[in-house]
């Protein structure tokens, strides 16, 4: 037989490799674990659990809206669309709207113009404790909008307080236990004077003696720290007895998330926190899989997540597959918030494979088998796009080594569904991998059909 033979058992692919290990000649799965909360914290079924009899009142509204309701501008319902709830849930006016406002804020519906539907979490709600537990988080950060301050308080001193709760929640979760609202008043005092300075609002030259605080200061101190306790007992993140707070468990949980997210940020190896995301994942392209998950965390921890997948996504879009590749192991480390925005990227031809690999393996998929949720084509495309990244940022015994990861039996197999695939890079992934590889055979079909490509020859 010569070598022009397909059955040339140099044209054969003799160790063959689930796709997904394509993947990892690029970019490595992250396998570091997730810090464990601290001894005492309910288990995550039970915090959802309790987060769900939170939002008992949003989710009933959320379901009873269905597919679609009407809202006025900003997201409220409409008049009529409020009174049939009331009607038909046997709710109180007050708490429709305190519910709907919840639904929204928890993510259960989202709003598309003038109209609301069910949200991703609503879906999800019976079946995932996390997506409960996220759209519990997302209301707690809300908490100054669910108990809206009185209208007659400077906008100025809400602002400081709000910037200053972190600090008095931190103190309630270090005290484990019930603290008096003298103490928990005066660390607020103390924090916002410590804002006051940051702010550089210190005069200079010459000043009379300090006089002491104006009562009405000090009042209306008071009365903003009153509103957020009960702003934050109203989202389940603290309970209130005559002149205690303490904090729930849901509370304490989602202190303690907030505290570990800033310490990752903090603990950025690489330092990518303030870069944009294709410096990142350029800065995370030669570290290990461990400190890579790490610097996905902290860069996503300083930013909202909806800003964070769409940046990542454009990434993707580029013209550079190795942050084609690292973006969506990325949007891994962003689990399901990221969930829509994948899905709508799946109907994108150049992000279609990885979506495809990211939803199966968010939905339960082992990471070895979800290479079974893609065609054959899109497989194929997948394996070009893969050996562009090698070819631009690896090594050559990587290119080869790649050529063991496709899914076709024998090389012209490979080799003509690459031709029909229609990838812009095939021609200079095939000219690449003819100049690697080390078999003569092998090399003068690869730079063959890297000929018959560019020429558009068969």
């Amino acid at each position: 037989m010569t070598s022009r033979n397909p059955r040339d058992s140099r044209l054969r692919l003799v160790r063959p490799r689930p796709l997904v290990t394509a993947r990892r000649v690029v970019s490595n799965r992250p396998i570091r674990p997730a810090p464990r909360p601290p001894a005492g914290t309910p288990a995550p079924s039970e915090l959802a659990r309790q987060a769900r009899a939170v939002l008992a009142d949003a989710v009933r509204i959320a379901r009873w809206a269905g597919d679609a309701r009407p809202v006025q501008g900003g997201g409220a319902l409409t008049a009529p669309a409020a009174e049939h709830a009331v009607s038909a849930l046997s709710l109180t006016p007050e708490a429709v709207r305190a519910g709907w406002d919840r639904a929204r804020l928890a993510g259960l519906v989202e709003l598309h113009g003038d109209v609301a539907r069910p949200g991703w979490r609503l879906r999800a709600w019976d079946g995932d404790d996390s997506a409960v537990l996220r759209g519990w988080v997302a209301l707690f950060d809300a908490w100054s909008i669910v108990h809206p301050v009185a209208a007659d308080v400077p906008p100025t001193a809400v602002a400081e307080v709000v910037e200053a709760v972190p600090q008095v929640l931190s103190l309630l979760q270090l005290s484990a236990g019930a603290v008096t609202v003298p103490a928990l008043l005066d660390l607020l005092r103390q924090r916002v004077a410590e804002l006051h300075e940051e702010r550089c609002e210190v005069a200079y030259g010459p000043q009379p003696q300090p006089q002491p605080e104006p009562p009405s200061d000090g009042a209306q101190l008071a009365a903003l720290l009153d509103w957020a306790l009960r702003g934050l007992a109203a989202v389940g993140a603290l309970t209130l007895a005559p002149g205690l707070a303490t904090l729930t468990p849901l509370g304490n949980w989602a202190v303690w998330v907030k505290l570990e997210q800033i310490c990752v940020a903090a603990q950025s190896p690489a330092g990518n926190i303030e870069q944009r995301a294709d410096a990142m994942l350029r800065g995370c392209a030669g570290l290990t899989p461990g400190p890579a998950r790490a610097e996905y965390r902290a860069w996503l921890a300083a930013r909202t997540v909806s800003s964070a997948v769409s940046e990542l996504l454009g990434v993707a879009r580029g013209e550079d597959a190795l942050l084609r590749g690292l973006a969506f192991e990325a949007l891994r480390v962003v689990g399901a918030p990221a969930e829509a925005a994948v899905r709508g990227a799946a109907a994108e031809s150049s992000l279609r494979p990885y979506a495809v690999l990211w939803l199966a393996e968010y939905e339960g998929a082992d990471p070895e088998d979800a290479h079974d949720a893609l065609t054959r084509e899109e497989a194929t495309w997948l394996w070009v796009d893969t050996a562009a990244a090698v070819a631009d940022h690896g090594e050559s015994t990587l290119l080869v080594r790649h050529l063991e990861s496709a899914v076709q039996g024998t090389v012209p197999a490979l080799l003509e569904e690459v031709r029909a695939v229609g990838h812009p890079r095939t021609v200079q992934v095939l000219v690449a991998l003819a100049a690697a590889h080390p078999d003569p055979a092998l090399a003068k079909a690869v730079r063959r059909a890297a000929f018959q490509v560019h020429t558009g020859g068969v």
